[in-house]
């Protein structure tokens, strides 16, 4: 009878990944010129592509599209953005999926292990999780080259893995198109949205700190502004801090902008830029979130650690007591939250339908050029952002 009711489960599960897909599938239409072309030319034939990245519709359809390619596909999710039904459809399309939503950081850290055990040549990787895990084995024989999906994973592939990359690795997250299109809107309508639905609060003429002004940082701040909310910029760099002054923000120190934020979101792609020191500045009531890649942007750990008192309110919000009184609450224990947080959306379907192009063709360049490609981090080639910049030229009508 338990079997029974196991193969009911997964069979629900099965059937409402397929009805989520046809939903986001039939909005992919570049994805979806793209896969026809990969069924006829098949770049991916006698390949297999070992995957990290949010397992969530869209990226199922960027998967579908590399199997119609003849990739063998075997993948990942990252924590705490699985999403169960999803990983259940590909499973029953035939790829190797591990993770689900209730992983443990331990048993997420076992599946990337079982992505690399099964010794992909080519990699789809986000966070520079997978690349990171191969340089600790030693174990580069058999990898041709692949893509990383983000800013935190680009930093990471220039900085602490930059002389153990003897293979090329095309930083998505380079791209012009991709800045604009995905990190800046896309991210920027996908964090506000996520905010307004988990806490339920309005945004117009709260006090917001924004930790970061790189183009997730700048869609962040400037989606919050069009909604009324009152932003301060928090950014090293002070060109950066220039450019959200002219955007119309006020720039100030994290110490400071913590003192007055209602809602403190975090979009640097480092480590711990809002820690103890902070803490100590934080209004009674104020709200923090990240929606950087890594759950490492806010120490989580120290703001636990000082708590009189952790309360989970829903399974997404935590309130959290400091030894002085104060209470903070924090959104999805750190990690990213428009993708970890209640019913997550992430970005919208005609970004990732961009971002996802950008992923399949440079995957492609790889595999045919990786011989004559240098070692390492490096842009999109300019040949794939013109050929998408025409197609999405092509598809819209100008005339209008």
């Amino acid at each position: 009878m338990e079997d029974i009711k196991n193969i009911d489960s997964e069979s629900k599960l099965i059937q409402t990944g397929a009805n989520r897909m046809d939903w986001i599938r039939s909005r992919m239409f570049m994805l979806e010129r793209v896969r026809r072309e990969f069924k006829e030319t098949r770049p991916f034939a006698g390949h297999r592509i070992g995957m990290s990245l949010h397992l969530e519709p869209k990226t199922a359809v960027l998967l579908e599209t590399l199997a119609a390619g003849g990739a063998e596909i075997v993948a990942t999710g990252n924590h705490g953005s699985t999403q169960d039904d999803i990983v259940a459809f590909l499973r029953s399309q035939g790829m190797k999926i591990f993770g689900a939503r209730a992983d443990s950081l331990e048993q997420h850290h076992k599946n990337i292990a079982a992505v690399l055990d099964s010794t992909p040549d080519v990699l789809l990787d986000n966070g520079a999780d997978l690349v990171a895990g191969i340089a600790e084995r030693g174990a580069y024989d058999s990898v041709l080259g692949g893509t990383e999906e983000t800013t935190s994973g680009g930093l990471r592939l220039r900085d602490q893995l930059r002389e153990k990359v003897p293979y090329p690795v095309i930083v998505i997250n380079d791209s012009l198109l991709k800045a604009i299109g995905e990190n800046r809107h896309a991210v920027g309508q996908s964090v506000v949205e996520s905010l307004m639905r988990i806490t339920n609060l309005m945004i117009p003429g709260k006090h917001f700190a924004v930790v970061g002004y790189g183009w997730c940082g700048r869609g962040v701040a400037q989606y919050l502004r069009a909604l009324g909310g009152i932003v301060t910029v928090v950014e090293t760099d002070i060109l950066k801090s220039f450019e959200a002054a002219l955007d119309g923000h006020r720039v100030d120190s994290a110490k400071n902008a913590a003192a007055w934020a209602d809602v403190v979101i975090t979009a640097t792609g480092q480590n711990n830029v809002f820690g103890s020191s902070e803490f100590r500045n934080l209004r009674n009531g104020v709200v923090l979130a990240n929606c950087g890649h890594f759950p490492w942007e806010i120490d989580v750990e120290s703001l636990k650690n000082s708590a009189r008192s952790v309360v989970d309110i829903d399974g997404t919000l935590e309130r959290i007591e400091l030894d002085d009184g104060r209470k903070v609450v924090l959104v999805a224990d750190g990690r990213m939250f428009n993708l970890a947080g209640n019913q997550p959306k992430g970005n919208s379907i005609e970004s990732m339908d961009l971002g996802f192009m950008l992923q399949a063709l440079s995957l492609e360049y790889v595999v045919k050029n990786h011989q004559a490609m240098q070692n390492g981090a490096q842009c999109v080639p300019r040949v794939i952002e013109e050929e998408i910049a025409r197609r999405l030229l092509d598809s819209m009508d100008v005339s209008r």
